[in-house]
């Protein structure tokens, strides 16, 4: 099992090399990004957290005009593939958890580099150069705290299968932010036959699919519609939590760590500018706004704004699962929840 403090130690001895120096773009890609004047940019970020704030500092610096459209992970993979397919590429730049193979294996996406990527750690980009990471994410369970006592929490993966949780637990039918993800953690975590054998329990719980994103299913969770949901962004829960909503993520171990990849497209209408942006979301003043919204920045030199929601500085146990594991596993791992949970 590959553990989060393993991937800090091989995050150190990757970037002690590396002067970790803010990189300016160079004059002539932002001249010739304001002369395209424009991105098409597609995220499953959440808009009113990141991608707006991130849009507003980027226009305000370069005067350049950014559109974007927010969609999950599968969504935007379907509307890039069919923009390649047409010949008539929209997006410059885009945004997943997950799925981005298939757009390299059909040609729609593009090899690059970014000045700012010397300050971002060698699991945090592709050595291909097909993409990078702007943040990464922990994936634990959450519970609404009015219908749940902190007594009857569940501690461990075992606590799930408690005959009281029987009907009362949802989570998201795929991608890696449901239960392709959840899947992927527990059999990495136990291993095989282990795994398995856990997965077969919990198919008896009878967990509820909510056809949703993970934001949503954990707003319903917090308007008590359900009492626990699996494998939600941590700190989705934890900035609720503190506007005052019934909901706590649970410090379950170990929790799984992914990214958002970030790449950009062959036959792009504005590579310069999509370039550009790019550099800004990596920049110091580009992943500030990640670390502000409550992002884990992958930048070397950032660290989150809530230590305790990332495994290192808080101290609990993580599986991290990358783009490689993702490209891998995820066809079996969809294919197991079909099996057992459908």
């Amino acid at each position: 099992m590959r553990t989060w403090r393993k991937l800090a130690l091989v995050t150190l001895l990757a970037v002690m090399p590396t002067a970790l120096r803010a990189q300016d773009a160079s004059p002539d890609l932002i001249a010739k990004a304001k002369q395209e004047g424009r991105v098409v940019y597609y995220t499953d970020l959440i808009v009113d957290q990141i991608v707006r704030p991130l849009v507003e500092a980027f226009e305000t610096k370069y005067g350049i005009k950014v559109d974007y459209s927010r969609a999950d992970s599968q969504d935007n993979m379907l509307k890039i593939l069919g923009e390649h397919q047409a010949g008539r590429m929209q997006a410059d730049v885009f945004s997943m958890t997950s799925g981005l193979q298939a757009a390299i294996d059909a040609g729609a996406v593009r090899q690059f580099d970014v000045a700012n990527g010397a300050a971002i750690p060698a699991q945090f980009k592709d050595p291909k150069h097909y993409w990078i990471s702007s943040n990464f994410y922990v994936m634990t369970p959450a519970v609404n705290t009015d219908l749940v006592p902190r007594s009857d929490m569940p501690q461990t993966y075992e606590d799930l299968l408690l005959p009281k949780w029987k009907d009362k637990i949802v989570w998201k039918p795929n991608d890696m932010s449901g239960a392709p993800g959840f899947i992927a953690n527990v059999l990495r975590t136990m291993g095989e036959d282990k795994g398995m054998d856990y997965l077969k329990k919990l198919q008896g719980q009878r967990v509820k699919a909510v056809s949703a994103s993970a934001r949503a299913i954990l707003d319903q969770v917090i308007a008590g519609e359900y009492p626990i949901v699996l494998q939600i962004f941590n700190h989705h829960a934890a900035l609720s939590a503190q506007k005052g909503a019934p909901v706590q993520w649970l410090k379950m171990e170990p929790a799984s760590v992914q990214m958002t990849l970030v790449t950009q497209t062959a036959g792009a209408a504005h590579p310069n500018a999509g370039q550009l942006f790019v550099e800004f979301m990596l920049s110091k003043e580009g992943q500030t706004l990640f670390q502000k919204a409550n992002y884990f920045p992958t930048r070397s030199d950032m660290a989150p704004a809530l230590p305790e929601l990332a495994p290192d500085s808080g101290k609990f146990k993580a599986n991290f699962i990358s783009p490689d594991d993702i490209t891998k596993g995820y066809e079996r791992w969809a294919k197991l929840y079909l099996d057992l949970f459908r």
